[in-house]
């Protein structure tokens, strides 16, 4: 590989649906970098092979989906704190030769908040809907930004059990019947489920029970207003959308292979927005 031309990658199976390669090619661009980001459908035969030729095929790292991000923690020589807390891998990279796995979606997370509701880790206790993958980078922000009550509630109750055994004192288990009585002194409402996904039009719980200084946030960001976050303005709530989630995680990985740390800006995000059919 020239050492002038940067490649980097997003791969998954399916990957034609990835934003990432938008994301990545207007920073390339913006900050007039020599490199290449793109998308590459790999299936999980195939996985482990991928990722031991990396470096042979001039790549610098990447990011990992589904259904990839577990079989990468298990491949990597080295694992950031947030990687090993949430059990899985969404970013690559290379240190010394050496393959390096971190979790960069409790960051994103984080930061979408920090943009669009600062001090928003004040707004204790938090109920987090879910107990899959995107749920543990959630609990691993939280925990990280010193909330202390987080509350999981999930259908499967021994999903939720594990995922509080998984991270301990402050983190209790819930079904979806206890739903409203946790909800009443919440500050903090995050859907981590895909209700509320284009063809999963549910409401993943009702936010009329909320206190009136509590904030939503929806992890699934198409339908941008998704139903939890429109019964939640109409309630009067303040909410966040996830949009910013997507794009705030994908900062560190650009700055690990490209050398620049890129800022997420209004620019960014209407360009995914008109790439989502948002407004």
């Amino acid at each position: 590989m020239a050492e002038g031309s940067k490649k980097a990658f997003v791969t998954g199976h399916p990957i034609a649906h990835s934003r990432s390669p938008k994301i990545h090619g207007h920073w390339l661009a913006k900050y007039g970098i020599d490199g290449s980001y793109r998308a590459i459908d790999v299936a999980p035969a195939n996985f482990a092979e991928f990722v031991q030729t990396l470096e042979a095929n001039g790549y610098r790292g990447g990011n990992v989906t589904i259904p990839h991000k577990e079989a990468a923690f298990a491949l990597v020589a080295r694992r950031d704190d947030a990687a090993e807390s949430i059990g899985a891998v969404n970013t690559l990279w290379f240190e010394d030769g050496t393959l390096c796995g971190g979790n960069t979606d409790a960051h994103g997370f984080a930061a979408n908040l920090d943009e669009h509701a600062p001090g928003w880790a004040g707004n204790s206790p938090a109920v987090v809907l879910g107990a899959g993958g995107a749920s543990r980078a959630v609990i691993h922000a939280l925990i990280e930004r010193g909330v202390s009550d987080i509350r999981i509630v999930n259908r499967t109750l021994a999903r939720a059990r594990e995922l509080a055994h998984r991270f301990g004192s402050g983190v209790s288990a819930h079904g979806v019947a206890a739903t409203g009585e946790l909800l009443a002194d919440a500050g903090l409402l995050i859907n981590t489920t895909a209700l509320g996904m284009h063809g999963n039009e549910g409401l993943s719980a009702d936010p009329m029970g909320l206190p009136d200084h509590a904030l939503v946030t929806d992890l699934v960001y198409v339908p941008l207003a998704t139903p939890l976050l429109a019964a939640a303005r109409a309630r009067g709530l303040k909410t966040v959308d996830g949009l910013g989630m997507l794009l705030h995680q994908a900062v560190p990985g650009f700055e690990r292979w490209f050398g620049v740390r890129p800022e997420v800006t209004a620019e960014l995000r209407r360009i995914i927005l008109a790439d989502i059919g948002a407004k």
